[in-house]
Parts: structure tokens; C-alpha cells; sequence
């Protein structure tokens, strides 16, 4: 179970549908401290998605949730 008794499984449909998005990206919406320890040029999500800390995945998780994270994706 991850976080709020959330599988980490459930993030694979942000996995699919923005999968190419760049760690510098994301950074530039939730902060540098998002995804720490990973190269701002990695793909975030079809490549490290399943290591991120409970923070930055609520933070992805939430805005999908909301309809805000591809907003937010094209905007950065």
C-alpha cells in the first residue's frame, strides 16, 4: 500500500499517459526537491515513477486526480 491506502500500481495511468515528461519539468512545478536524487533529464515517469518518495508522488497523484497535472505538464 502507498499512500492514503493507495496501491503504487494505481499511478500507472499517469505512467502511461505522460510518461515521456521530464524530470525538469515536474521540478518546475513542484520544486527542485521533487523526485530527488534523479537526473532532471530522466523521464520521470516511464522510468522512475515507482521510486519517488510518498511527497512527490501524492503531489502527481493528486493533481491527476483533479485534471490539473496535464495542465500544469504543458504549461512548464
Amino acid at each position: 500500500m502507498g499512500i492514503d491506502d493507495r496501491h503504487r500500481d494505481k499511478s500507472g495511468e499517469i505512467s502511461r499517459k505522460h510518461g515521456n515528461t521530464l524530470v525538469r519539468n515536474l521540478r518546475n512545478i513542484y520544486g527542485q526537491t521533487f523526485a530527488a536524487g534523479q537526473p532532471e533529464t530522466a523521464k520521470l515517469l516511464s522510468n522512475v515513477l515507482r521510486d519517488l518518495n510518498d511527497t512527490s508522488l501524492n503531489q502527481l497523484v493528486r493533481d491527476h486526480a483533479t485534471g490539473h497535472l496535464e495542465k500544469k505538464i504543458d504549461e512548464a
